[in-house]
């Protein structure tokens, strides 16, 4: 990752030239848009992402979401750079319906030197109906 820039990395993320996070697996979602500034994740829950009342569990949402604003933050990033999330907020506006397609976009709002700070959307890709929003800043790693 090191080797480029986090645009060119997530374009190969894209375009299945690099490998997708592990993390999309388990959790049933992968990256369907990538521009600079704004990364799109698209998935959809199964029972296996319910809590013990049988709703799609909240750290469902906050990963799809984490990984958007993140990703969107690494796009960002000049060859040689890395980042973490720092912190990150969701607030879910209404269950997510087990098996529904969603899509979460972050797009940055801020990119500086040693942070970067992007907000987030989950929506219904059928119904475009708003179920969770996300904000995050994320720190900058220079060697």
């Amino acid at each position: 990752m090191l080797g480029m820039t986090g645009l060119a990395f997530m374009q190969g993320v894209l375009d299945g030239t690099l490998p997708a996070p592990p993390i999309g697996k388990t959790l049933n979602y992968r990256v369907t848009d990538v521009a600079p500034g704004a990364v799109t994740f698209e998935g959809s829950p199964t029972f296996d992402h319910c809590n013990p009342i049988g709703t799609v569990h909240g750290g469902w949402y906050g990963t799809l979401l984490d990984s958007c604003m993140a990703c969107a933050v690494m796009t960002m990033l000049e060859k040689g750079t890395g980042y973490t999330t720092l912190e990150y907020k969701v607030n879910i506006t209404r269950t997510v319906p087990l098996g529904m397609q969603v899509a979460a976009r972050g797009v940055v709002q801020h990119m500086g030197r040693s942070t970067g700070v992007a907000n987030g959307e989950l929506r219904g890709v059928e119904d475009g109906k708003l179920y969770a929003t996300g904000s995050t800043t994320c720190i900058v790693l220079r060697p």
